[in-house]
Order: C-alpha cells, then sequence, then structure tokens
C-alpha cells in the first residue's frame, strides 16, 4: 500500500510472533475439523486470501489437510483507515462460485480484521446459501467492536483500542512483511 495514512506507528507483532500465532490458529482449525472429509477455506479478499493461505498450508504441513477447496470471496465496506467506503456492505460474486454448492463441507471463513462485523456478516449469509453443513468464522485480529451478532470461532489475538486508532495487518504479497502495526492517526 503507498498511500499509508499519516500517525505514530507501533508494531506489535512482528512476522516470527505471528508464525507462532498462526501455527496456534491451524490447530484450533484441526481440532473444529476432526473427522471432516470435505473443508472449504475463505479467503475474504484482500488480506484474509493470503492468511487464508497461510493457514492452509499449516494445515496441509502439520495436521494434514491436503484435499481442501481454497475459495475467495470479493467483500467492500471500509478502507484501510476504517474510512467508510459503502453503506452497505458489498460482495461481489465471482461468476465461478454462481452454481457453488457446499453440501456436505465445513467451511473456515478467513479475514485479517474483525471490526465491526459487517464484512463477516455478509460472507456467511452468502455461504450459508451455499448449503454447507457448517460455517466457522477466523480472524487474526479481533478488535472486540463487534456490533453484529457474528462471533468468532478462532482468533489470533484480541486487540482492545481505542476507535479512533487502526490495526493494521500487514500482509504479504500486499505488504513486504507479516506484522500487525498499531497506527494512531495525527
Amino acid at each position: 500500500m503507498t498511500d499509508k495514512p499519516q500517525g505514530r506507528r507501533t508494531c506489535l507483532y512482528t512476522p516470527e510472533q505471528l508464525d507462532a500465532i498462526v501455527s496456534d490458529m491451524a490447530r484450533q482449525a484441526a481440532g473444529l475439523l476432526t473427522g471432516r472429509t470435505r473443508v472449504a477455506i475463505v479467503g475474504i479478499l484482500r488480506r484474509g486470501a493470503p492468511l487464508a493461505d497461510r493457514l492452509h498450508a499449516r494445515l496441509r504441513q502439520a495436521w494434514g489437510l491436503t484435499d481442501c477447496v481454497r475459495l475467495d470471496l470479493q467483500i467492500k465496506r471500509y478502507a484501510d483507515d476504517l474510512t467508510l467506503l459503502y453503506p452497505e456492505t458489498q460482495l461481489t460474486e465471482n461468476p465461478t462460485h454462481a452454481n457453488l454448492d457446499l453440501g456436505g463441507y465445513a467451511v473456515l471463513v478467513v479475514d485479517d480484521v474483525m471490526y465491526r462485523g459487517y464484512s463477516m456478516l455478509r460472507a456467511v449469509e452468502y455461504l450459508a446459501g451455499k448449503q454447507p453443513d457448517e460455517i466457522r468464522t477466523v480472524v487474526l485480529v479481533d478488535r472486540g467492536a463487534a456490533k453484529l451478532p457474528v462471533r468468532t470461532n478462532i482468533v489470533g489475538v484480541r486487540l482492545d483500542v481505542a476507535p479512533s486508532d487502526v490495526i493494521e495487518c500487514n500482509v504479504p504479497p500486499y505488504e513486504d512483511s507479516f506484522r500487525i502495526d498499531l497506527l494512531q492517526p495525527d
């Protein structure tokens, strides 16, 4: 991201710390998926998608989850600086998903930050229409500020910060290094 908002940034989690957190999230996911043979991991674009890839890689390496469907959903509401872009959460359906049948699947929906819950609720609502057996939600950071009845099943870290502060999840390929920063805007 070239036009980062101005303010004081503090690194809260380094790449090494986040690798350990993602490994723990994979362990939790493996526990939820015990006995499941049909699994779909869905990343919410943008940063939820590479996080879903990281989680999937850990599930393959450490827990033997090799046969898994990987999908991404494009959902827009906020800009990275929490500026409201769309008054209603917008999901752009991938044409290849139009006839997607998730019957018999356990679905993990992955996003970077749970803020108010709008994006996750929209993703769950959309995926529920594809008839999966279960849907579980996974976020790297839960800000503890959700206003909608969405709960996270797996949380990497919970960060209670001031409403004016921004949690920046830096996730390759969108940023150079995997880290979490706290931005206190000017």
